[in-house]
């Protein structure tokens, strides 16, 4: 019998309260320069809910949409766009049934010094500008964007 103990624990990060509200700050100036209203989601690296805001206008559907794309991103470690091309392979397919898994771009992992530390998922606007506004919030507070 071995008397070498295995490791019992992982080190796992999070982004931080502080770091999450100023992601939200940052999408929402962002979605006012592109021209959308949105609900705007950050998880921690679990996928559970950090911070959360919608704006008055936006639809409600955008609220949950927005969760579900940032737990799809903290939960693959990868941006909710390529998701489409995922889903297409059929040894992938059956994951499009999960009921969280958002396959709609938008949802980016938080990637801090090659980590992930949580999920940020936006919705209101196409695609496009959930995406867009989700690339301007992680530059604006120097977290690394997925090569994606």
């Amino acid at each position: 019998m071995s008397t070498d103990m295995p490791e019992k624990t992982v080190p796992a990060s999070s982004v931080t309260q502080v770091a999450a509200r100023a992601l939200i700050e940052e999408v929402r100036a962002a979605a006012v320069r592109i021209g959308f209203t949105a609900a705007v989601a950050v998880t921690d690296q679990g996928g559970h809910l950090k911070a959360f805001d919608r704006a008055d206008d936006a639809p409600f559907l955008t609220a949950e949409v927005a969760l579900d794309k940032a737990w799809t991103a903290a939960s693959f470690h990868t941006p909710t766009h390529v998701w489409n091309d995922y889903v297409a392979n059929q040894r992938v397919a059956p994951l499009a049934g999960h009921p969280r898994v958002m396959a709609v771009g938008g949802g980016y992992p938080i990637i801090d010094n090659g980590r992930c530390i949580g999920g940020l998922g936006i919705s209101g606007g196409s695609y496009e500008q959930d995406m867009q506004a989700a690339e301007e919030a992680l530059a604006a507070l120097g977290f690394e964007l997925p090569a994606h």
